[in-house]
């Protein structure tokens, strides 16, 4: 009888334990959703906007693009509902063959796929396009966190590191920068970076790859000069203006226009054919021409709290696993906000890479999407707590 009644307040306590964890978690989900709820919606006004001259003029139909993003917005929510479902261990299980298919994919893009304005990174399956370097983001992040999380403490002699980094960052990273796609390689690596950063393995093997990864991607740029030129216009826009700086002198020209409130929704100047890519790369451009300075602040903010999210995230995740997955993911979203924006604001080279949940893009609006998802599923998942009371 005794031994009922100690038993008693033990077990109590680890049931309000266990709420506490739940109620924690769930305050850490809504923390993540909010930003990247805020950041579709502004995306779908972006768009609206910056797309209209540009569907007008190609398909008759001022909304054809924003039509066609909320056809993948569609299929975005669904997938983020799907992938916050999945348990964390069969993301786990998964890890292996998803990076096989990925690989395929990247495979079949250098055979078949469909080449566009120097590049070839896209898929053309039905009536559907997609780009299996987006994909690519998620799934060698996943792979490798896989990898690490089973074998980093047996990770300290330099063979033991250099091949599970190879086998998943190394084949990815080569076969998109044939493509080429010298943007998308750098996310693939710096969502790596952070998985490899916040694991055990040995700190000098960590920024030995980094170094050596470094010098392959400015390699890659000296040997193309377009590539190259691409890469140092944003030292010098003045250089030439009407040629490698184009871009982002009329990105520049946009966001000055708009000064601190605006000239309003709808009122853009830039998207009658003065900047290309206006609703995809740039899209960021004619956001702050519309909204002003406080409008682009707006949206840094809620990137900001994304990523504190995503944080927060990983470090209550209840294994290193789930740790090391949300580390990679927030920062492969993280960086890419901040190359976008670098771009379009002149700070950073243009790359080419869409801002996250804003530009338009079928296949990196579900991939990112779908990155959120497994970012709650792993807010979720939870230690099992045995709880015995009556």
């Amino acid at each position: 009888m005794a031994s009922r009644v100690l038993a008693m307040p033990i077990n109590r306590a680890v049931v309000r334990e266990a709420h506490r964890r739940a109620r924690s978690h769930s305050r850490a989900i809504g923390f993540l959703l909010v930003p990247v709820g805020l950041l579709l919606v502004v995306g779908l006004g972006s768009i609206l906007s910056a797309s209209s001259v540009l569907g007008l003029r190609e398909t008759g139909d001022g909304l054809f693009y924003f039509k066609r993003q909320i056809a993948w917005l569609g299929l975005g929510l669904a997938s983020l509902i799907l992938a916050a479902t999945i348990p964390l261990r069969w993301w786990r299980k998964m890890a292996f063959p998803l990076f096989v298919a990925t690989v395929g994919l990247l495979l079949a893009v250098l055979l078949v796929g469909v080449r566009s304005n120097g590049a070839q990174r896209w898929l053309q399956i039905g009536p559907i396009t997609i780009q299996p370097s987006e994909i690519a983001k998620l799934t060698t992040i996943l792979f490798l966190a896989t990898i690490v999380s089973r074998r980093e403490n047996s990770m300290n002699r330099i063979r033991d590191f250099f091949w599970p980094v190879a086998g998943s960052v190394g084949i990815v990273a080569f076969l998109v920068i044939l493509q080429p796609d010298l943007g998308t390689t750098l996310l693939v690596a710096a969502g790596a970076f952070a998985v490899l950063f916040a694991s055990a393995a040995p700190f000098p093997y960590i920024i030995g790859s980094a170094l050596l990864g470094g010098s392959a991607a400015l390699l890659a740029a000296l040997v193309s000069p377009y590539r190259w030129a691409r890469v140092t216009a944003f030292l010098d826009l003045q250089s030439d203006p009407l040629g490698s700086s184009y871009q982002a002198v009329q990105s520049l020209v946009a966001l000055g226009t708009g000064g601190l409130w605006g000239v309003g929704l709808g009122a853009s100047r830039a998207r009658w054919s003065f900047l290309p890519n206006a609703h995809t790369d740039f899209v960021f451009s004619i956001l702050g021409e519309e909204s002003g300075l406080a409008g682009s602040l707006t949206v840094v903010f809620l990137f900001v709290l994304l990523t504190v999210a995503g944080t927060v995230i990983a470090h209550r995740a209840a294994d290193r696993f789930g740790r090391l997955l949300a580390i990679g993911i927030t920062t492969w979203i993280a960086t890419q906000a901040i190359v976008n924006i670098g771009g379009v604001t002149g700070v950073l080279p243009i790359t080419g890479v869409p801002l996250p949940f804003v530009s338009f893009g079928g296949t990196a609006l579900v991939m990112s999407m779908i990155g959120v998802g497994v970012l709650v599923s792993i807010a979720r998942d939870q230690p099992n707590i045995a709880v015995t009371a009556r």
